[in-house]
């Protein structure tokens, strides 16, 4: 599979976290469900790394990709807080598109700390997705 079919696959699933959240956190604390995703999703991790054979690479991690490992968990920690309090107190068909907000952020930062370069039809792309994110978001 290319890259692609991987990232509509996560899109997929990122959908379902959203519809799937928002039943869950509608009677119990945010954190405490957020809590308790994340202990799932350690669970599910642990499998998929025992069935790909990976426990055997960890030792292969250096200070640095470790570091920003470390530093990527973190904020995708404080991510989905912040995902499902908005979940919590909004309708999904509202926090999801703002939420999805991240990829644009991520082009910003890629560009500013990556160097990476754009096109003007993606810059042009981008700007509508701000401006779709936003419309969906007013309902």
């Amino acid at each position: 599979m290319n890259w692609l079919v991987y990232a509509l696959l996560s899109a997929v699933f990122a959908g379902l976290v959203g519809i799937l959240g928002k039943v869950g956190v509608a009677e119990v604390d945010s954190t405490t469900a957020t809590g308790v995703r994340a202990f799932v999703m350690a669970g599910v991790m642990a499998l998929a790394m025992t069935a790909l054979g990976s426990w055997g690479k960890l030792g292969t991690l250096t200070a640095k990709p470790m570091l920003f490992i470390v530093l990527s968990g973190t904020a995708g920690a404080a991510s989905w807080i912040c995902y499902f309090k908005a979940l919590q107190l909004g309708q999904a068909s509202q926090v999801a598109p703002i939420d999805r907000l991240s990829g644009v952020i991520t082009l910003v930062l890629a560009i500013a700390f990556l160097h990476e370069k754009v096109s003007t039809p993606t810059l042009a792309g981008t700007a509508l997705m701000v401006v779709g994110a936003l419309l969906v978001a007013r309902g």
